[in-house]
């Protein structure tokens, strides 16, 4: 467990003995103004000292790193699980679309078993009659209006249409502003 040091008092400590010091230890002046004076300098605390009071014990660290690591593990899975769940649902419908239409082609395989359908359409789509039977067929059975109107003749002539249409536009402009206007000034 981590173990935080107790912060500094706001009465001034007494320095009877020098700071012990490590050979590569430096303590920097911001530091040592601070420790050493009182008021509001004395209650800010120096990180160094902070960060040296934690200790994290073997279990932590063991914790820590498998929960790093669980987390490492388990972000890309699930980003596979995700996408392959997409991929099964849309692979669910495809098949849902399939049997019906499985089931569609079973029920018109089922009808064309039945020798009545099997006339019936003989006699539609190719037109066949029994022997003896008499067939009418009637031209020209639609409504008035919906028959396609009388084609205009073809002329004679041969009619050229421009294709580039910038030059065309520049000679309307340029005609257009050098027109004489319609109702003189007075």
């Amino acid at each position: 467990m981590a173990r935080r040091p107790a912060p500094p008092s706001p009465s001034p400590r007494p320095t009877t003995a020098a700071p012990r010091s490590t050979p590569g230890s430096r303590k920097t002046p911001s530091a040592r103004t601070s420790s050493s004076t009182g008021g509001a300098a004395g209650r800010s605390v120096d990180v160094r000292e902070w960060a040296s009071g934690i200790r994290l014990s073997a279990f932590s660290v063991i914790m820590l790193s498998l929960v790093v690591l669980g987390a490492w593990v388990l972000v890309p899975t699930l980003g596979t699980f995700i996408d392959q769940r997409q991929k099964i649902a849309a692979l669910e419908s495809s098949i849902q679309v399939s049997q019906e239409k499985i089931s569609s082609l079973e029920a018109e395989r089922d009808r064309w078993t039945d020798p009545a359908y099997i006339t019936t359409q003989a006699r539609e789509r190719l037109y066949y009659v029994k022997p003896g039977e008499i067939v009418y067929l009637i031209d020209n059975d639609l409504d008035p209006a919906a028959l396609p109107q009388e084609q205009k003749p073809v002329s004679d002539t041969l009619e050229e249409d421009p294709a580039d249409w910038m030059p065309q536009m520049l000679r309307t402009l340029t005609a257009a502003g050098l027109s004489q206007t319609a109702v003189p000034a007075q």
